[in-house]
């Protein structure tokens, strides 16, 4: 790969990206998500018609206020200043333990009940216990099948996507993307050692990393990230800020990865050259990078393509799917995303297609150009992926001759 484009300068010119309406409702969240997610399976599982044992009813209503009085400051002692991990780990596993019990109080609450109501099942209190076992026993086993989900290596998904503009020397080019690997409060070392090595299993031409490396510092994670450095190549492998970075010292990721072999795409671009054809590499920082008031930082795709035939086609890494109305604006023919984890616990995907225009897999926008948007690679403060499974990704790019 050759490079053709110099470190960027700040871009001044940047328009910040309009808020969706998840990021107006994110104002209020902290202070009414809590209390519904405790207090609605609280009434749900012991108010409804159960008529349980005072010690039964005491001892559930009991644990629903230690979590509803507990998670908020764990939350805050883990993802705040302090960032002890014993603490992010005890409320992030508080918070995706409380979202899958909420989700199937509602749904299980209503259309459970009614079902068993139509049927002539038992009387109200032999329907409500039912309920009450039904949720617990599906969160329960949702749980543990989601850790397991979120703990394992991800399986590879592989699909062809056809570029109109890419030359004949470049078919077949194999593009490996990992993203969103979240290296935090619980060590996954080893899980990074097995992710990298199911990569080197793949024969890529290029490796890609979308960005949101890890939760922490660069210094913090170290011992985590640093299998990434054993990540195998052709052609190189290429990586672009995501907006975590920017709440643990972006440039110390950056500086990182340049350390363990990475080549980081601030803004500017490399070729890949093959058969004869080149494929222009390109990448921008996070849309977040502007506003987090670090020098230097801030995502530029003007800046980026700066020297780029434009005849030749354009790969674009940016971390978040709605960086493609400005991909789409410039002609860029296949954009490359994470972000999203698409969704990782359901149905929390709705909440996210809110603020992106994607939510998992390739689409189309515009005439030429292509998105592809990955569930991700690891996962972010919960441990459970309940159906958004993780991914690698392997791209083969194929001409249209």
């Amino acid at each position: 790969m050759t490079e053709t484009s110099s470190t960027p300068t700040t871009a001044g010119d940047a328009q910040e990206a309009p808020r969706g309406l998840l990021q107006r409702l994110m104002r209020y969240l902290p202070l009414v998500a809590p209390v519904l997610l405790w207090a609605v399976p609280c009434g749900v599982l012991l108010y409804t018609g159960q008529h349980w044992p005072f010690p039964v009813t005491l001892t559930g209503t009991a644990l629903f206020v230690l979590g509803l009085i507990g998670m908020p400051p764990a939350m805050a002692r883990g993802h705040g200043r302090r960032q002890q991990d014993w603490a992010a780990i005890v409320g992030d596993t508080l918070l995706g333990s409380a979202w899958v019990l909420f989700v199937w109080s509602v749904l299980l609450g209503v259309l459970l009940r009614l079902a068993l109501t139509v049927a002539g099942v038992g009387d109200g209190q032999d329907r409500a216990r039912i309920v009450t076992w039904a949720v617990l026993g599906v969160t329960a086993a949702l749980l543990a099948w989601g850790y397991a989900e979120a703990r394992r290596v991800p399986r590879v998904r592989r699909l062809d996507v056809e570029l109109p503009r890419l030359g004949a020397g470049l078919d077949g080019t194999r593009v490996v993307l990992i993203t969103d690997t979240h290296y935090g409060p619980l060590d996954r070392a080893r899980w990074s050692e097995r992710v990298c090595e199911t990569v080197n299993t793949l024969e890529a031409d290029l490796v890609c990393h979308t960005g949101d490396i890890a939760d922490g510092t660069a210094e913090r994670r170290r011992a985590q990230a640093a299998p990434l450095g054993t990540v195998e190549a052709t052609r190189g492998r290429v990586y672009v800020t995501g907006n975590h970075e920017y709440y643990s010292e972006a440039q110390g990721w950056v500086d990182l990865m340049d350390e363990l072999g990475w080549e980081p795409l601030r803004n500017r671009h490399v070729l890949l050259e093959r058969g004869g054809d080149t494929l222009v590499v390109a990448g921008v920082d996070d849309v977040t990078a502007e506003s987090s008031g670090l020098a230097g930082h801030g995502a530029d795709l003007a800046e980026a393509l700066t020297g780029a035939d434009p005849d030749l086609p354009v790969l674009l890494l940016a971390h978040q799917p709605k960086f493609i109305d400005r991909a789409a604006a410039h002609g860029i023919d296949l954009q490359l995303s994470g972000h999203t984890h698409g969704g990782q616990i359901w149905p929390f995907h709705y909440l996210v297609r809110l603020d992106q225009p994607a939510l998992a897999g390739l689409t189309h926008h515009g005439t030429r150009t292509r998105l592809y948007t990955s569930r991700g690679t690891g996962f972010w403060g919960p441990p459970f992926r309940v159906f958004a499974p993780s991914e690698i990704t392997l791209l083969v790019l194929r001409s249209a001759s």
